[in-house]
């Protein structure tokens, strides 16, 4: 640890359904291959909101008073032993898993000023890229990469500065989603074409990423339309993000003889639920859909011979696929400008105070962009 005398601050989720609080926190030593990071610049995620309202529905291995938060950037200012990528002073976009089961919970949330975070979760960043842009990238792009890459998914080959074409197609449901932006850029880095879904006011930014194909998602012949596009090609795989993105990335994939479908979003969303304890009608409906709705989709797919599972973002850290993306892959993309921090960032407030309504603003609905408070 340094020798200087560090404070910490948090916003805490007090109890379960509650808004977030702040208020002192314990500065934590980083362990082996662990580094201290001083935050500056936090981003909000879905997981986090949905965590902060449906309770123990989600991550029920978290207790409170918890410090949620994946997206953190800011410099370091202690490092743990064997740390050999990084030393203090340098500025790091990280990816912080303290809600993760087995993990420090504490020490590792992003909400807070200061965040243990793994060494091999971390990127160092340019000089050139300010933190508010970086922040956008740690669970969308982890997220991304472990639906593309991993054995259990896509299992893509991986990316490369020198792109050598595949001859194969990558289908993206959701592309102007953060998981979708990021795994556009992957996909195309990985020498895939990509056909994707998105809004028509989006359409422009997605081709900028590098999608070949862009569908409205809202029209009624937006599977059709994309199994056109892809023609004869051989589609390596379909990957669906976003409330409603299963069902039609099951039929895509059934029309054009690709195996595997990487689910990056639940079948139904949890926006109807009350904010409160117990059962009520709204959650028992929900889940009741969620059951009949995921056992009505794997039995289509399987009867068509696909295999469609569920990503978790943070599995890339017990395999290849972490190293991969933040030792190799991004340090030099982000510093040679290869690689896009999508989507855009929208700093909504200044300091920890600003985290809540942040939350508040992602639940009553964001497109295309992140949310951002700067510490």
């Amino acid at each position: 640890m340094p020798t200087t005398v560090l404070t910490n601050s948090a916003a805490w989720l007090p109890a379960d359904r509650a808004d977030l609080v702040v208020g002192p926190a314990e500065v934590h030593e980083p362990g082996p291959g662990e580094l201290l990071v001083r935050n500056r610049a936090l981003a909000v995620n879905p997981l986090d909101e949905i965590k902060q309202w449906v309770g123990p529905m989600m991550y029920r291995w978290l207790p409170t008073p918890a410090v949620l938060g994946e997206d953190v950037a800011g410099e370091v200012v202690a490092v743990g032993a064997g740390v050999e990528r990084f030393r203090v002073g340098d500025r790091v976009v990280a990816f912080a898993v303290g809600m993760e089961r087995g993990r420090r919970h504490r020490a590792e949330g992003g909400f807070q000023q200061l965040t243990v975070v793994r060494e091999d979760l971390a990127a160092p960043l340019p000089a050139h890229l300010p933190y508010e842009e970086a922040v956008v990238l740690p669970l969308a792009v982890s997220t991304a990469a472990t639906a593309l890459y991993q054995r259990d998914h896509l299992g893509l080959p991986h990316p490369s500065a020198v792109v050598t074409p595949t001859g194969r197609t990558v289908v993206i449901w959701g592309g102007s989603t953060s998981v979708g932006s990021n795994a556009i850029q992957l996909a195309v880095a990985s020498g895939h074409r990509v056909v994707t879904t998105a809004s028509p006011r989006n359409h422009e930014r997605m081709r900028e990423l590098g999608a070949d194909v862009v569908v409205d998602y809202r029209s009624p012949t937006a599977v059709a339309d994309l199994v056109a596009a892809i023609a004869d090609d051989e589609v390596a795989g379909v990957l669906a993000v976003g409330t409603g993105s299963a069902e039609p990335s099951v039929a895509i994939a059934a029309a054009t003889g690709a195996r595997r479908v990487a689910l990056a979003s639940p079948s139904v969303s949890f926006g109807s639920l009350p904010r409160r304890g117990g059962l009520s009608g709204a959650g028992v409906r929900t889940i009741a859909r969620l059951v009949a709705g995921n056992v009505a989709l794997q039995v289509r797919a399987r009867t068509r011979g696909i295999r469609a599972r569920y990503v978790w973002g943070s599995s890339l850290m017990t395999n290849e696929v972490g190293p991969m993306l933040w030792g190799e892959y991004l340090p030099a993309a982000l510093a040679e400008g290869r690689y896009v921090c999508a989507p855009e960032a929208e700093v909504v407030g200044e300091g920890l105070e600003a985290i809540q309504p942040a939350l508040d603003r992602l639940r009553a609905g964001v497109s295309a962009r992140k949310l951002v408070v700067r510490l």
